[in-house]
């Protein structure tokens, strides 16, 4: 069994080639929040020159949202073809080949500044969203698959990692006195073709998912080599064992398709917890920290937002790393339920700060210390868990499917958030964080009831205990069941 536990360096080599592509990802979410005031003053430069006029206020906020969020839209194509890509051309080649679209975007956003084109950097963004949407897919189910079952909460709190260092690094290149500054932000959002220079140099060295080979392509042998090269020993015969029963599994399972994993009752109760996993995170209200946590900051009266909003982006990579540790012992389902009630807790301080701020100078401390642990809460469960649980949710055959599905539901509400957020600020005030508290207690009490614990169970028992939940006896609910799931389409 130890085998399991080791960790050898070409597992690290994969996952880390492998995670580059989360930091891509938390690149870009990052990157916009810091010179959001340069680039508006670009946009408006460039309307004066067109139109010979300023822009006006609702004009310029549109723009600017559309910038933000058009990445979001970009991500939920991205994440819909994740199938399309990694049962055709494997894990590690779909991985390969999306770099392309990274350096497509880097053309386009670097050079949008010479062009004098705000249409160039909106759509940099929404191919560099596609790109991230793919590769929310491809890491944690590539990562999922080459990892031994008992590291495999650890090693997919890796792709969370990726995310959060990506958005660290975002902001502190976002400062003024690096790249956030009138003649270098367009090479602030160019950067992103040094990380894909260096993927495409990483992965080629990289094996494919020894799963893919066995399931998809039927190389026994090749999967076999591929698998005592990550686990460093000669014996991997309960590894092949456990892949097998998953392939023999698949054979009674054809791939399904995305309307099929929606009309299957089988799948209904996994992809109802998959989903609202996905929305658990994005709905929490961390990304509208990530994406104006640097206005937030400044309403709140701090001197030097920008720094505040580094010391969230360290929090953030600080409890990431503490996730890692524990998740594989405290266990899935326990972080996520902690997670969302500090959350919850952590924005009735900050509403009850911004609130007071007028009459308190001291609140804006407060409203730092609420965002910081509210971030530090996200990073212990709302976080990593939902990536990569969807892949331990459902077998072989409906994963890409499932991951497709969550990905899709992960990117719209994303959308929803960075798209609404400015809106709805203005209309609460601080009061805006009072509805993400009541989403975030609603999703509580649905991970309580609904979300099973899958650590260091096998992918094949945790869809079992699904099918034994789900088909009592084929397609007649008992009337406890009929209940649950009408409880579940209240939720």
């Amino acid at each position: 069994m130890d085998s399991g536990k080791k960790i050898t360096f070409p597992l690290m080599m994969s996952v880390g080639a492998a995670v580059i592509g989360s930091l891509q990802f938390g690149y870009n979410t990052g990157v916009i929040n810091a010179p959001q005031k340069i680039i508006e003053k670009f946009i408006n430069e460039t309307w004066f020159e067109r139109y010979q006029e300023p822009i006006t206020k609702n004009s310029l906020t549109a723009i600017w949202s559309i910038a933000v969020a058009i990445f979001s839209v970009g991500g939920i194509f991205g994440s819909f073809s994740v199938g399309l890509f990694v049962n055709r051309f494997g894990r590690r080649n779909s991985m390969l080949m999306v770099n392309v679209l990274s350096f497509i975007s880097a053309i386009l956003m670097g050079f949008s500044k010479m062009a004098s084109s705000w249409e160039m950097l909106i759509a940099g963004r929404f191919v560099v969203g596609l790109y991230s949407g793919l590769s929310t897919g491809f890491v944690p189910m590539y990562v999922g698959e080459v990892s031994p079952t008992s590291l495999r909460g650890a090693l997919g709190t890796l792709h969370q990692l990726g995310i959060v260092v990506g958005i660290l690094i975002a902001q502190v290149f976002g400062m003024e006195a690096i790249m956030g500054n009138d003649n270098l932000w367009p090479l602030l959002l160019g950067f992103i073709f040094v990380p894909a220079v260096l993927q495409c140099i990483l992965l080629p060295l990289c094996p494919e998912s020894p799963r893919f080979l066995l399931i998809n392509k039927n190389e026994e042998n090749k999967a076999k080599t591929v698998l005592k090269k990550l686990r460093g020993t000669t014996d991997v015969s309960a590894d092949m064992q456990e892949m097998k029963e998953e392939s023999r599994q698949m054979m009674r399972e054809k791939k399904v398709t995305i309307p099929e994993l929606f009309r299957s009752p089988l799948y209904r109760q996994p992809l109802i917890v998959a989903v609202i996993l996905q929305l658990s995170q994005q709905l929490s209200g961390i990304n509208a920290i990530f994406y104006y946590s640097t206005r937030i900051f400044e309403k709140a009266g701090v001197e030097q937002p920008v720094y505040a909003t580094i010391g969230a982006g360290v929090v953030n990579t600080a409890f990431t790393v503490v996730s890692l540790f524990v998740v594989e012992r405290a266990g899935r389902r326990s972080l996520h339920l902690l997670g969302l009630l500090g959350m919850a807790g952590s924005a009735v301080l900050m509403t009850i700060a911004l609130a007071l701020l007028d009459q308190l100078k001291w609140m804006s401390y407060l409203s730092i210390v609420a965002i910081f642990a509210f971030v530090a809460f996200f990073e212990i469960g709302p976080g990593p868990i939902p990536w990569f649980i969807v892949a331990e949710l459902f077998s072989q055959g409906p994963r890409p499917s499932a991951i497709a599905v969550a990905g899709f539901s992960n990117w719209t509400a994303n959308f929803i958030v960075g798209m609404g957020f400015q809106y709805v600020e203005e209309l609460c005030g601080p009061y805006v964080f009072i509805i993400f508290t009541v989403l975030l207690l609603s999703f509580f009490i649905f991970t309580y009831f609904k979300v099973p614990e899958t650590k260091g169970r096998t992918f094949d028992e945790i869809s079992a205990g699904f099918r034994q939940s789900s088909a009592s006896g084929g397609e007649k609910h008992s009337p406890e069941e009929l209940n649950s799931l009408g409880a579940d389409s209240q939720l």
